[in-house]
């Protein structure tokens, strides 16, 4: 036993002696600092359970039981108070292993420039420059929302130029010719109407749509009275432009007054959780965390939604999740004393606020994949699997096999890999079947199963190629080939979840198969082109294998015709010369050489590719190729 071992027994026995009662326990490394801090109905059971068998920690959890020297705990009245001594505890000492967000919140501004031609942008501080500052603002994203949209909608320039100085100089920019500047660089509107159109958007920033909308209908009227149809018709434009706002805003409104919609998307590395902010109906702020691996999501979400209402003053009175959380009664209770009114956590199943849970992850996966360097397609996609399969994080590494032959004959087998979300093709491997005669896939397919633990056995220490585990293993097929697979893996004592692609009549991916049942996929879903990419690799691979494997056959049986020439001696010389056309360009000698030949078998073999006489016809290229097209044919 070794000393970390011995260490760790230790841990577990002073462990098995806590109360079980309520309380908070605080994990210390070798230097005494403080690396976790968690709560606990039972102290007992939670923290012993730390030091016993690591087979159902996540990774994240074994790195920390590994750096633990010891442990104190403070008993609370009840597991309330132990959740509100948790919070306090975390904000002080911001502990490695808890999830910690950075709180970038701060006030941000919109500027409004002096002089003729003033410009408006985004600024994170007032700066003594002569400016308007219309604020503040805390939420960053909903100035910049702001101020793109009163950009838009009254065509003010977005650009770097200086105007007057740079006025006359270079031509407009692509904004002007789709509509979305007015261009003074080039003197398309005077000093007057822009700053008119600067003070319609201030109104507008101020206001709101509908206040605006008002006051410019009134001002496009008194256009139209005053014969200024030029005038009004602009004033129409800008009217039409933010109705479309407003309609394209609509996609993401809810008619849930005010909510928090949060969801999370692991990656193998990392993690993110994304948070829509609603108010009045609108989305008004949105945030991102990107963090470290989390581990179990429910445990995840729990700790996440103490973290960041810890942070905020604002608490909704519903919070909608993309799945359950741990604790979700304590934290409803925690979440209604801190805001003082209800506050209720759901996970919805169906309509338009599940639709906007789903948005909400797409936005995580999307800002996970920028920074893992995958498209935000794959990193949805495979978060997506994951919550359809039940895993506890999305399969970085996926392994899928298919058998082929034809009547029981060239039995093989395919194995593809997909690495987060795309092919790994020099991990692909081939296997041809050796214990199976016949057509019976689920022998088959618990032959290469064997096998590939076997060479897992072999190389884990390697951790590459055979020494990797994957995530999850899919075969092609249904409920049968998992239910014939699943002891191999029940054996070995290996936890890899295990899965089928099942087909419909016209051979597309419908559904995935499980013990017992099947998970439909909508075909709609990320998830479902991820799996029907899977299904469609392995079988091409499977199937070139195949055809490769009854070509050599076929160009083997096609030697054997040679007298003296047996399966062993065709198989040694394909194996030798690879091709039918370095074997036929060899000379007699050449082939003499290869292992299990003998001079008088190879002049035979010679003889047979270059005679042209009444003793029998040369086998060309062509005509092993004609015999192979019969074989395969037939």
């Amino acid at each position: 036993m070794t000393e970390q071992e011995k260490h760790k027994k230790e841990l577990r026995t002073r462990a098995m002696r806590l109360p079980l009662s309520p309380g908070v326990y605080l994990m210390h490394d070798k230097t005494g600092k403080i690396i976790y801090v968690g709560k606990a109905k039972a102290l007992k059971n939670r923290v012993s359970q730390y030091f016993g068998s690591e087979k159902n920690h996540d990774a994240k959890v074994r790195r920390m039981v590994a750096n633990v020297d010891t442990f104190e705990y403070i008993l609370t009245d009840s597991e309330f108070e132990a959740l509100v001594l948790e919070c306090s505890l975390i904000k002080q000492y911001s502990p490695k292993y808890n999830i910690l967000l950075k709180d970038d919140k701060g006030y941000h501004y919109i500027r409004v420039s002096s002089g003729p031609w003033p410009r408006i942008s985004e600024a994170k501080r007032i700066a003594d420059d002569g400016a308007e500052y219309i604020g503040p603002y805390i939420s960053s994203w909903s100035v910049r929302q702001s101020v793109d949209e009163a950009q838009k909608i009254f065509r003010l320039p977005s650009c770097s130029r200086k105007f007057p100085q740079d006025i006359g100089k270079g031509r407009p920019c692509l904004y002007y010719y789709i509509k979305q500047c007015c261009a003074p660089c080039r003197e398309k509107i005077r000093e007057e109407e822009y700053r008119e159109s600067v003070a319609d958007a201030l109104e507008f920033l101020r206001g709101g749509s509908a206040k605006s909308i008002r006051a410019l209908t009134e001002k496009m009227n008194e256009a139209a009275e005053k014969l200024e149809f030029e005038r009004a018709a602009r004033l129409r434009d800008r009217i039409a432009a933010i109705r479309k706002m407003g309609a394209r805003q609509k996609v993401v409104a809810s008619r849930i007054k005010e909510q928090d919609v949060i969801a999370l998307t692991q990656g193998s590395e990392k993690s993110c959780f994304e948070v829509f902010r609603f108010q009045n109906g609108r989305l008004c702020d949105r945030e991102t965390f990107l963090i470290g691996e989390v581990g179990d999501a429910k445990e995840a979400r729990g700790e996440f939604l103490e973290r960041y209402y810890s942070m905020r003053s604002r608490i909704p009175p519903r919070v909608s999740l993309d799945g359950p959380s741990e604790n979700e009664a304590l934290l409803s209770r925690w979440l209604t004393e801190k805001a003082g009114k209800k506050v209720t956590l759901v996970v919805p199943q169906k309509g338009k606020q599940a639709q906007l849970v789903q948005m909400c992850r797409s936005n995580a996966a999307e800002q996970l994949a920028q920074t893992m360097g995958r498209t935000g397609r794959e990193a949805s996609a495979l978060d997506e699997l994951a919550h359809l399969l039940g895993l506890s994080e999305p399969p970085a590494y996926i392994e899928a096999y298919d058998i082929s032959n034809l009547a029981g004959g060239e039995n093989v087998a395919g194995m593809v890999v997909f690495e987060n979300g795309r092919p790994l093709r020099s991990a692909y491997r081939k296997f041809k079947i050796r214990t199976v005669t016949g057509q019976d896939d689920y022998a088959s397919l618990r032959e290469v199963i064997s096998r590939r633990l076997e060479e897992y056995r072999k190389k884990k220490d390697t951790g590459e190629g055979f020494g990797r585990l994957p995530d999850l293993i899919l075969l092609d097929g249904g409920k049968g080939q998992v239910s014939a697979v699943r002891p191999v893996l029940e054996e070995s004592g290996l936890q890899i979840p295990l899965f089928g692609m099942v087909k419909d009549d016209r051979h597309r991916t419908r559904a995935i198969a499980k013990d017992g049942g099947e998970i439909a996929i909508n075909s709609s879903r990320s998830a479902f082109t991820l799996v029907s990419s899977i299904q469609e690799e392995v079988h091409r691979f499977a199937i070139g294998y195949h055809r490769q494997a009854r070509k050599k056959a076929a160009i083997s049986s096609s030697l054997t015709e040679i007298a003296g020439v047996g399966p062993t001696r065709a198989k040694s010389l394909l194996r030798h010369f690879q091709t039918i056309a370095a074997l036929r360009s060899a000379d007699a000698e050449e082939i003499a050489k290869v292992p299990g030949m003998t001079k008088p078998v190879a002049e035979r073999v010679y003889f047979a590719f270059h005679a042209k006489n009444s003793v029998g016809t040369a086998l060309t290229d062509e005509s092993v190729h004609g015999i192979i097209k019969s074989k395969l044919d037939g």
